[in-house]
Order: C-alpha cells, then structure tokens, then sequence
C-alpha cells in the first residue's frame, strides 16, 4: 500500500515539472537559423516560440575581424536598403523575409542613374534582426550579405525554345498505318485522306490491332466483355475493371508548345577566367579533343565499309581493317598523315589535357597490307610513306585518361595501272596499369556466345601476383585457307566449333620428320598463348582464386616413331580444347555458369605424300607441294550436380523400387512420412504424418464400424 501512494505521488511530481517546462520553452524566442550568408536579394527565416506582442528591430552592425565579436542586440531601429516583411505561421511560429529594395545592375560608365552598382561587389555588409520584448532583446539574427551585381548575357540564344508546360499525354500515333502523305493507304480505315467512298470499298478489310489505329480486342478476363450467358461461375466476383484505352501497346509522348526565350537573373561572382568545365569520363562515353571535338579514328562501318572519321569510346576495344582500291597515291587523311593530323591533344577527364606519344615504325615488307593486286600490263607507280596501320594505346586510371601511345607503321605501295587493294589497320587498346581493359563475359557467370577469358602471370618486377588478360583462339581460315595467311577467332563460351588451316607440305619438309612435327606444335601453339583460364566471366586480376590452371596432354613420345620415305608419324596435326564448366547457383532466375578445368591435348597422324593417279611431281620434285589439315576444335561439357545421396548396391541391382525406372513408386506410397516428400521440412512433414495417423486411429475407434465390431464381440460372448 506504501509503494502504490509514493508512486502516485511520483507521477504526479513528474506532471506538475512537465507542465512548467513546456511553458518555460513557449515563452522562449529563437530564430531558426541563428545565422545566414546572404547572396541573393532574398532572405528567410523563421521566428519560433511566443510571438505575440513582439516587435522587430533591423539594423547594420561591424564583425570585428580579429575576435570576431559583433555589436550587442538593440531594439532600435535603423534605414537600411532592406525591406521587412512578416507572416504567421501557425500559433507558434512566424516567417520573417528580407528583401533587397535596390536594383543589382551593374552601372555603364556614362550612366547616371544612382540605382545600380558601381563594382562587381554590390552589397557586402552584416545586419542584426533583433526581436523585442517591452523593449528588451529577446533574439538575435545574424545576416551577412555578400551579393554580386546582376551579369546579363550579351548573347540570348534563339528568340524560340520548346519547353513543357503541362504533362499532357496524347497517344502516340492516332493512326500508325497513315504511311503515305495526302494519299489514301489501302486498308487503313483512321486515313484523313481518304474519303467515305474510299472506306467503303475496304471497310470489312480494316487493318486490325494497334498499327491499324485499333486496340486490340479486350480480353475475356475484363468486366465489360462478359455476359449473363456465357459468364464463368467466378464472374463477376474476380472480373477485372480497366479503361479500354488503358492498352500497353501504344506509347504516349508529351506535348509541348513554343514560348519567346527570356533572360533570367544570375547571382554569382565575376570570374576572370572562367575554367573549362571538367568532363569525366565513363565506359563507353565519347573522348574529347581540347577543342571539345570528338577524338576520332577510323573505325568499320555497316556493310563492310569504314568510316575515316569515327568518335572512339572510353574503356572500348577494337581492331578493324579497312580495305581500299588504291589507283593513285593517296593524298589526305587517313593513308597519308602528317603530325598534325595525329598528335592531337586530348582531354584526360579530370580537367586536364594528355598529350599523345608517337612511335613510327617502317616496314619493310607490305605485301601483308595488299590483299589482292590487279593484274595489269602497264608501268608501276610507288607511294611512298603511306600510313599502313595505326595502332593506339590508352592508358586511364579512375575516370581519367593518364597516357595516350600511337605507334604507326608507313611503308611503300607499289601500284598498277588498274590498282591495288589495300587493306589499312586501325586498332585501340585501353590499359588500367599494366593490365588491358577488356570487355567482361558475364556477371558473374558465363555467358553463352561471349569469348573465354585467359591470361598469363605477369612476372614483372612492378606487379608480379597479377594475370594479363590474352585469349585462346581457333584458326579463322581467310582467302586460300593457308596456315600462312589465315587468321584467329577466341572461342565462344558454351559454343562447340572445328576450324583449321592448309599446310603446304613438300618431298624436302618429309625427308626431316623432327622439323616438320616442330612446326605443326609451333602453329598448334600459338593458338593457345595462355596458361590460366577465368573461371567466371569478371575475372580480377590481382586475385588469383579467380583463375584455373589450364592443363596441356602432351603426346607419348616414349614409342618409337617410324617413319618412312615420304611419309611422318606422329604429326599433332589436331589440337582439341575440352572446356569442362558447371552451374554454381542462380541469380534472378538465370543459372551462373563457371568453367572448373580446361584441358588441351593433341590427336597425332600420319602425313604421307601421295602420289597416285598420275600426280607423281610430288615425289619428283622436292619442292613440289601438297597441303595437310592442321585443325583445332573445342567442346563444352557441362558437368551435372549430383544432389542425392549415393545409391546402395540394392538400389542399383534391384530397380523395381527405383522412382525414377518406375510408373509404380512404392517408396512415396507413405507420403509425407517418408523422406522422398520434399514439399517442407522431414520433421514437420512427419509430425504432421503422425497427427493424420493418430486422428486415423481414433476415427476408427470411436467411429461406427469399431462400434458394431465392439455390439457383435459382446453379443457373441453371451
């Protein structure tokens, strides 16, 4: 009884303290904020606390520059070049607003109006907002002003712009199938320029749907479509309720309308020069040239053909050839170049300007840049220090461009009468460090039809624990399919593929089986320049759990390999890539791919010169030629998860239990008991299994048969 008369007591203390405080805290005033940094014309603040029989005092006061203090609160009232306006808001609060009663233009020198400023620097002084009590300061307001004059452009722009006043949807296309202008379309009923006689003749043709300016039919779920006849016995309980112009089908687009362009006031500091505004760069946005031009390179255009002048993307690779008919030496951008035209300065995206560094490189040998020559019985015409290839390296860190290298490659063209055809190529690598920045395959999984990713340990003093990235390729044959001049493709992820080459073989390349074979594993061998493979498809560099070893199956060079005349055993002649990847779970729905190994071996044949049907120069001639496949192939498999527990030797030899050999599975006749239910949980289906056994047991005990069981039991034992 004590404890419950203290705690009452207790409450009511608490009570009586609440209630002074909260009138303590009414009756005081404070502005919110304490203090403003004016550089506009306006300023607002607000009054809190008991604002009735108030007064407000503004004037100008001095900041002492070396303590910092400012005049004490006064509630006399000063002419300052401000106005002072009020406004309640609500029963505690008042919006208090200064507004500068002065014009902000700046003065002409032969002006003579006073109403302007002199200097850039318009207002700069401090004021005091005190509020008063009976006289007495209750708050203070500190303003520091500091206000440019008005800059008006001297160039307005057009007279017209568009803007959008309203956001006023509209469909987009009354009339999609209206394809001719002021002429009737057949079939296309919403046509303004058909008349009614023209209707007539297709009116039960009408193009049907949306590009016929109709929507679509409404669906059988929609409240207004069903009837009392052939309603569903769920309608209209879960009918659906739509506007019938409410169709995903046709977009909508805004309308706007063209208003006369006026300038707009602009408070800001003068700026002497202004600086150039900082464009930073982000993947696959253009580079810009110091003059914010686009950087540009040629590039390969649709249909084949290529563009002299193409804007290159930031973090994005490529390497194009582009083939021209050259029948007179070239005069101008891109196969004649001078420094001008390359070394070109470059803005580095963090508000700063790279230079580029040239490297020339003269070759000697351009038949390699020639694809095809036109015969021709004329004299040759050469050109000299033609730009035959333009190779450009960029290296970025962050979002900015830190060293841009160019090595071009000249060379002389010797040219017919008729022409050649020239093939020039332009390549542009992104480099972070000493890494190049390729395109990812995936995130994080695989992704069917992108390359595989490979690399080599970067054993450099700089960085040793890192992987540059390279590529396992296959042979890509081109032109007359020969080893010598065809070209490489990477694999692609989940695709399997067989590609090879022609190797011209001859009587003298036979007599020396050792170089022949050394020569076939030296082009096997380039195709695979790689020691490690990524596992996913956003490998990191620096983390080397990222990367699989690839393991090579070398040839069993213990046997003896014979050989005869004209003839060589054991040409790896066939290189094999086995891709072995797995699924290591889902995101979003989509299953990641992983490759776990990728192993490389070789199939050794037999090459023999053959010199039947009458084709006996071969073995006559020892620098008489045939050509030998040289052929790679890679193959995906992907390796299942086992999830199930390993079957016993009784599931294995008798499968007449087996649920998946079955029609019959006896295993799931006690669901959910048994543990081949996997609907939820093995414990909650078994406690629910018992609880459906007991109430089984029960029914039966006290149900009607047990009862006639119990009537006949007893009337028998009488």
């Amino acid at each position: 009884m004590t404890n419950m008369i203290n705690s009452f007591y207790l409450y009511h203390l608490v009570c009586i303290l609440l209630f002074f405080f909260l009138s303590y805290t009414k009756s005081i005033l404070v502005f919110q904020p304490a203090s403003l940094i004016a550089t506009g014309p306006t300023v607002t603040a607000f009054l809190l606390g008991n604002t009735s029989n108030i007064s407000l005092s503004l004037r100008t006061v001095s900041v002492s520059n070396t303590t910092g203090s400012i005049d004490q609160p006064s509630c006399v009232t000063e002419v300052t070049q401000w106005l002072l306006t009020t406004e309640q808001q609500g029963k505690n609060a008042v919006q208090v607003q200064l507004r500068l009663n002065r014009s902000l233009q700046l003065c002409v020198g032969n002006e003579t109006d006073t109403d302007c400023c002199p200097k850039p620097l318009c207002v700069l002084e401090a004021l005091q907002l005190s509020v008063c009590v009976d006289n007495t300061p209750q708050a203070s307001l500190l303003i520091q002003a500091k206000i440019y004059a008005l800059l008006l452009p001297t160039n307005t722009g057009p007279d017209n712009k568009t803007i959008i006043p309203n956001q006023v949807y509209q469909p987009l296309g009354s009339c999609p199938c209206d394809l001719t202008q002021k002429q009737c379309d057949v079939r296309c009923c919403c046509d303004k320029d058909c008349s009614p006689e023209d209707v007539k003749l297709f009116e039960s043709q009408c193009l049907p749907g949306p590009f016929g300016g109709y929507v679509s039919p409404t669906a059988d779920y929609h409240c207004s479509v069903q009837s009392s006849k052939n309603s569903p016995d769920w309608f209209p309980f879960l009918c659906v309720i739509s506007s019938p112009e409410n169709n995903p089908r046709l977009g909508l687009f805004y309308n706007g309308n063209t208003v006369k362009a006026q300038p707009g006031p602009s408070f800001q500091g003068p700026v002497l020069s202004a600086p150039a505004p900082v464009n930073v760069y982000s993947q696959g946005s253009p580079i810009l040239t110091l003059n914010d031009q686009y950087f540009t390179i040629p590039q390969a255009a649709v249909l084949g053909q290529c563009l002299d002048s193409a804007p290159v993307a930031f973090l994005q690779n490529f390497n194009v050839k582009c083939v021209t008919l050259l029948r007179s030496c070239p005069t101008g951008y891109p196969l004649l170049t001078s420094p001008n035209d390359l070394l070109i300065q470059v803005k580095n995206g963090q508000g700063g300007v790279v230079a580029m560094d040239e490297i020339n490189d003269v070759t000697a040998d351009s038949s390699q840049f020639i694809s095809s020559i036109v015969p021709s019985s004329g004299k040759m015409l050469k050109c000299e220090s033609i730009t035959l290839a333009l190779d450009y390296k960029f290296y970025w860190n962050g979002n900015g461009i830190t060293n841009i290298t160019l090595t071009r490659t000249v060379g002389t063209i010797t040219l017919s009468d008729d022409g050649v055809f020239l093939t020039a190529r332009y390549s542009a690598e992104f480099h972070n460090g000493e890494f190049m920045g390729g395109p990812n395959s995936g995130n994080p999984g695989y992704q069917v039809g992108r390359p595989v990713i490979a690399g080599n340990a970067d054993v450099s003093e700089n960085d040793p624990g890192s992987i540059q990235r390279t590529s396992i390729n296959l042979w890509k044959p081109v032109g007359d399919g020969l080893c010598s001049s065809t070209e490489r493709k990477p694999i692609l992820y989940g695709e399997n593929s067989t590609a090879g080459c022609l190797l011209p073989v001859s009587w003298q390349n036979m007599s020396d089986c050792d170089n022949l074979r050394e020569t076939v594993t030296s082009l096997q061998a380039s195709l695979i320049a790689a020691t490690y493979v990524a596992k996913s498809g956003n490998p990191d560099a620096l983390t080397m759990a990222d990367w699989v070893n690839i393991s090579f199956v070398r040839l069993n060079s213990s046997g003896s390999l014979e050989s005869t005349t004209g003839s060589c055993y054991g040409i790896p002649s066939h290189q094999h890539i086995h891709v072995l990847s797995f699924v290591t779970g889902m995101i979003e729905g989509v299953p990641q791919k992983e490759i776990r190994a990728l192993q490389i071996s070789y199939s050794p044949s037999t090459w023999r010169l053959d010199c039947r049907g009458g084709n006996f120069s071969p073995c006559v001639k020892q620098m008489e030629t045939q050509l030998f496949p040289v052929t790679s192939s890679v193959t995906f498999t992907d390796i299942p998860i086992n999830t199930g527990p390993p079957k016993t030797r009784f599931q294995i030899n008798f499968t007449e239990y087996d649920c998946n050999r079955n029609d019959v599975c006896w295993p799931e006749l006690a669901f959910p008991i048994t543990r081949y239910y996997t609907g939820e949980p093995y414990s909650l289906s078994l406690a629910k299994g018992l609880i459906l056994v007991f109430f089984f047991f029960a029914a039966s005990v006290l149900g009607t048969p047990w009862r006639q069981i119990r009537q006949a039991w007893t009337s028998a034992s009488l």
